[in-house]
């Protein structure tokens, strides 16, 4: 345990992002009796409990002004079978250690794009990520959990155990207790043909990349980030500032149709720089730079699509502002993500077609307000017919948008669900769900 007055307490409250919180307490569980007696001292003092797994929440929930923060980083355990093609981790575990243990089986589970971010986290979400077209969110193939309840009942959780809290935890975020293990399928898959294409950002070639990335079988997932150019090394000095696609490709199908199938993304203009090739799947989780990460203004939702009228629109917003950095991340969703029924898991968003978040940094709170507004003005501008949002990019935001993320029935069946096993709402440090009344 790290308390204020210890050696190392800044280093053990720092979480992405920036947020600047004091809690009274780092703990860091041993085992899951260790997460037991701490959810049971932050109930029975009325102390706030964060629960933090790899600290990458938007929204700062991974850390608490005066109270516990239950850093489970110590909880990273990985036991892969690979016959049975199916692992076990520990709720700390990070996507990037995950990724690697199972590629020494030639194995692989898809979960999103950063290697630090924790996997517990990052799953109860819903799960974007590199292999979303061909196998689906992370949610998809979790096969079962064990998870702490409010109580300090220590459940675990699958189709056939509890299998209304196991649908819950199924997007509905960290509202419903810790997940110390997870129980994942894993699938044939050690290298890819993937990495970077940057490409010069006009309006014609935004709307011709999203063109192609729809097109493309389910085994190619892409990030496009369209963007002013930051100073890369890779990128001559002229071109520092001008506007880029900055595209993360990853295709996971057969050797020798990779060439093809990333062919027309290179046509579109001739790349800036081109760093596809033939690489381990862990290549996509390459080590983070750590230290002072810089504040940004942030929002996401999804949109339908994104022809050249929408493209100039976005270029044209880009272009109006003075952030240091400011950018549009466009995913192309579809392939595996809608043969799942939309009432299957709490992540409704099943039809949704592209997943968009945009950003601006900023120093200081008059700049903040100057950047929030742009964004705000920017997602008013391309906003379309569909009006979600993924819980695992929503920020510090209003109840209205975390309805955005659980629309319909979504929202009233994870009510109930919280109801039965937190009717107090003892788990409330995340994009919340009120428990059921009356």
């Amino acid at each position: 345990m790290t308390e204020p007055h210890d050696e190392g307490y800044d280093e053990a409250r720092r979480v992405y992002g920036g947020f600047d919180r004091r809690p009274l307490a780092v703990v860091r569980p041993a085992d899951v009796d260790d997460v037991v007696r701490v959810v049971t001292f932050a109930r029975e003092t009325g102390l706030e409990l964060a629960v933090r797994g790899g600290g990458h929440s938007n929204a700062g929930h991974s850390v608490t002004e005066g109270g516990i923060v239950l850093d489970l980083q110590d909880l990273s355990q990985i036991e892969i079978d690979a016959e049975g093609r199916t692992a076990w981790a520990q709720g700390g575990a990070t996507a990037g250690a995950y990724t690697v243990a199972a590629e020494a089986h030639g194995l692989a589970t898809g979960f999103g794009d950063t290697g630090s971010v924790g996997i517990g986290g990052i799953t109860l979400g819903g799960g974007i990520g590199f292999l979303v077209r061909k196998h689906g969110l992370s949610i998809d193939n979790l096969l079962a959990a064990e998870i702490v309840t409010a109580d300090g009942e220590v459940l675990l959780v699958d189709e056939r155990h509890h299998p209304d809290l196991f649908w819950a935890i199924r997007g509905g975020g960290g509202n419903f207790g810790v997940v110390t293990r997870l129980r994942f399928k894993l699938y044939p898959l050690s290298s890819v043909h993937g990495g970077i294409l940057v490409l010069p950002a006009t309006a014609e070639v935004v709307a011709g990349f999203i063109a192609a990335a729809e097109a493309a079988p389910d085994e190619l997932s892409t990030i496009a980030n369209v963007m002013p150019a930051p100073p890369m090394p890779f990128l001559p000095e002229e071109l520092h500032g001008s506007m880029i696609v900055l595209a993360f490709l990853v295709h996971s199908g057969p050797e020798e149709d990779g060439e093809r199938i990333l062919a027309p993304f290179r046509a579109l203009a001739t790349p800036l720089a081109d760093f596809i090739q033939r690489i381990p799947y862990s290549a996509m989780f390459p080590p983070e730079e750590h230290g002072e990460q810089p504040s940004a203004a942030a929002s996401t939702m999804f949109m339908d699509g994104v022809d050249l009228e929408m493209a100039e629109t976005i270029i044209d917003y880009l272009a109006s502002s003075d952030a240091s950095m400011r950018a549009i991340q466009l995913r192309v969703l579809g392939g595996a993500v809608p043969r799942v029924p939309a009432d299957a898991t709490a992540f409704a968003h099943r039809n949704s077609k592209i997943m968009v978040n945009v950003a601006a940094f900023y120093e200081g709170p008059e700049e903040r307000v100057v950047r929030e507004r742009w964004v705000a003005d920017f997602m008013a501008a391309i906003r379309q017919s569909d009006s979600g949002a993924y819980v695992n990019f929503l920020g510090d935001e209003s109840q209205d948008r975390v309805r955005d993320a659980y629309p319909g029935e979504t929202w009233n069946r994870l009510r109930a669900v919280k109801a039965q096993y937190d009717p107090t709402n003892f788990f409330h440090l995340n994009q919340n769900i009120p428990p059921a009344t009356g």
